[in-house]
């Protein structure tokens, strides 16, 4: 996949990044929105991450926010076998190599998904107050499900929550995700706990209000979040 994100400049700017997603990338895509489809029973008429987007969509019609994370982890473990899952949480405890190497795998494999993004040193804070550093974070440098979705319910709900609940409860690796609503920018942290719902500064969020087409300015927060 090839975009036009070229450094600092370009992730600061409101232009609407452009893809060249490569048949591998478009492969991917279907497979997902095919999973997401026969989930929900529904289809969608565009093609590509369009139609991606739009069956997410699709998928906040209706439902709680609860719900909605539910069904996204329900596709997710749709796309990995059983025996795969309890095989990793039974040989591979989250230590420092494991998390590493998992944010390694997550910049080779999810740049179709969230755009570019690398690899950078992260502190992890253990359970007995001591912090470490290690290369377990992600730097997404212009999230493109954000940037496409414009809504902030949409990034918590159907990204941030369950991808955290799915790497934690299915893999048992830790994971927190960090979204930056002003760059559109996402920090991912292997190994690091995420914070409880009400403490989680993302789950407060309001509309992105000169983006979002159904942004309401007045709540405090962005209505999807808790819908």
């Amino acid at each position: 996949m090839k975009s036009n994100i070229d450094g600092k400049s370009a992730v600061h700017s409101d232009r609407k990044t452009d893809y060249d997603d490569s048949p591998f990338d478009q492969l991917l895509i279907w497979l997902l929105s095919r999973r997401m489809a026969e989930t929900i029973g529904r289809e969608t008429h565009l093609d590509g991450y369009d139609g991606f987007v739009d069956l997410s969509q699709k998928i906040v019609q209706g439902r709680n926010a609860n719900e909605q994370k539910q069904v996204v982890m329900g596709v997710l473990r749709s796309l990995v076998p059983e025996v795969a899952l309890q095989a990793i949480r039974t040989f591979f405890s989250p230590t420092q190599l494991v998390c590493e190497l998992n944010a390694w795998s997550a910049t080779l494999l999810f740049e179709w998904l969230v755009g570019p993004c690398e690899v950078k040193e992260v502190e992890i804070a253990a359970a007995d107050g001591s912090v470490r550093r290690q290369k377990s974070g992600v730097h997404i440098k212009k999230c493109r499900y954000l940037e496409q979705s414009q809504c902030v319910g949409m990034c918590v709900n159907m990204c941030k929550l369950p991808t955290q609940d799915f790497f934690y409860k299915d893999f048992g690796i830790p994971l927190t995700m960090t979204p930056n609503f002003e760059d559109m920018s996402c920090e991912m942290a292997f190994g690091q706990l995420p914070a409880a719902i009400e403490d989680d500064p993302a789950c407060r969020e309001p509309c992105l209000a000169r983006k979002c087409e159904i942004a309401n300015e007045q709540a405090k927060s962005c209505p999807k979040l808790r819908g």
